[in-house]
């Protein structure tokens, strides 16, 4: 099925997603999150020491410079990575997307239902391409700069955490289902005889 502006008339609703509302889930997001930093800041130490972003032998210039860019590149980062949301969404459904922050995290929504297929893409995207453009910068900047850039793609990875989850969840799911994501809550629907079996 494709991508609907309205909900068919033979779907229900199946379940609904929000981490502001079920704190258990938004709990278990951000444990998620707080393991793929562990997991990505040891696996990287191992080939390139942490203390690398301590290092003063360019100049104390250089190394305020290097903490600016992670505050800027982080800022900069979660705007992009909903950009992505957004142009994807736009992509699949022809309709605007709508952007927005709660105060917890900032987000991009539609009012389209979109099918299992291209929520995926639209969740899993940001996280693919901002990783292979961080991945690459990474592979030319000098050692020292390293972890500036790597901070980065550890936000783009872990801060992916609830991305990571939806898509997991959803690819369990009917392939039928259409979701709709608004921004902050997530509502997923399906058949009505799927719902009854």
């Amino acid at each position: 099925m494709k991508t609907q502006i309205t909900l068919p008339e033979n779907y229900t609703k199946l379940l609904d997603i929000d981490l502001q509302k079920n704190k258990k889930l938004a709990l278990l997001v951000n444990l998620l999150g707080l393991a793929i930093i562990a997991v990505m800041v040891v696996a990287a130490h191992i080939f390139n020491p942490v203390s690398m972003i301590f290092d003063m032998s360019e100049g104390l210039g250089v190394y305020f410079a290097r903490f600016a860019v992670i505050a800027i590149g982080a800022v900069a980062y979660i705007l992009l990575h909903e950009i992505v949301h957004g142009i994807c969404m736009k992509h699949f459904s022809g309709m605007k997307p709508t952007y927005g922050f709660t105060g917890l995290y900032a987000y991009a929504g539609s009012k389209a239902y979109f099918n299992k297929r291209d929520y995926i893409i639209i969740t899993l995207a940001p996280i693919v391409v901002w990783g292979i453009v961080l991945a690459v910068i990474n592979v030319f900047v000098h050692e020292s700069w390293f972890w500036v850039v790597y901070f980065i793609q550890i936000i783009n990875v872990s801060g992916a955490a609830g991305d990571i989850y939806v898509t997991v969840k959803f690819s369990k799911l009917p392939p039928d289902i259409l979701v709709n994501d608004t921004g902050v809550a997530m509502t997923v629907y399906t058949k009505e005889n799927e719902v009854k079996q």
